[in-house]
């Protein structure tokens, strides 16, 4: 299966830095809408069986344009939603941004253990993304395209996919509407094929700095 994630569009929160995870959570942006708007020209040369969104409304406003141009119901999942930020929800200091930014790299690093504080640990976060992963892979479609959130893919990618590592998502940026391509199956494993525009092979470029979702840390962006 190809499985494409895609992060959703800008939110008034990824503005002011803040974690915002909660859900329903907070609409698009201007900028949010063109960039949702733009997704189906960047995805034309995919031809997409299935189209999943979170159960956060940012991420169905970006898959909606999809939706139009496929023609394909969006499947609505909880389990790709954005990764808990449970005490540390709607701060934007660095303190707050460092714990989350930590503990997330753990899950993605096995420590599955560890809990958020006040929210999920790395088993059942990881968790309900597999089961909709597993789910969307028992429907026989050859690609799928989830419009979910960045901490939560990169750090699923980092947990799952063979040839991706917790330094290389930690370090790499996922921009809004940004996406990642991946190629497998719950039961043979995945492999990353593209990181937003950057196919992925040897000699990639060494990983700058970069907060929870994509920006740096001192500018790290919310959920």
């Amino acid at each position: 299966m190809r499985l494409l994630l895609i992060r959703h569009g800008q939110t008034a929160s990824n503005v002011a830095h803040l974690l915002d995870t909660a859900v329903p959570g907070p609409e698009l942006t201007e900028l949010g809408e063109r960039q949702a708007a733009a997704l189906p020209e960047a995805l034309a040369q995919e031809r997409i069986d299935a189209l999943y969104a979170s159960t956060h409304l940012r991420a169905q406003l970006t898959a909606a344009p999809l939706a139009e141009r496929t023609r394909l119901e969006v499947q609505v999942r909880d389990g790709i939603r954005e990764l808990s930020a449970g005490d540390l929800e709607m701060r934007g200091d660095h303190e707050a941004i460092e714990t989350y930014l930590s503990t997330i790299l753990a899950w993605s690093d096995g420590k599955t253990d560890l809990r958020m504080p006040g929210g999920e640990n790395g088993v059942e976060a990881l968790g309900r993304f597999d089961a909709v992963v597993a789910e969307a892979a028992g429907t026989g479609a050859e690609t799928v395209a989830m419009v979910s959130h960045g901490a939560a893919i990169r750090t699923w990618v980092a947990a799952r996919a063979e040839n991706i590592d917790t330094e290389f998502a930690g370090g790499h940026a996922l921009r809004n509407t940004g996406v990642v391509v991946l190629t497998g199956s719950p039961g043979q494993g995945w492999r990353v094929l593209h990181w937003e525009d950057r196919p992925l092979g040897p000699g990639d470029s060494r990983p700058e700095a970069t907060g929870p979702t994509g920006e740096p840390p001192a500018a790290a962006e919310g959920a």
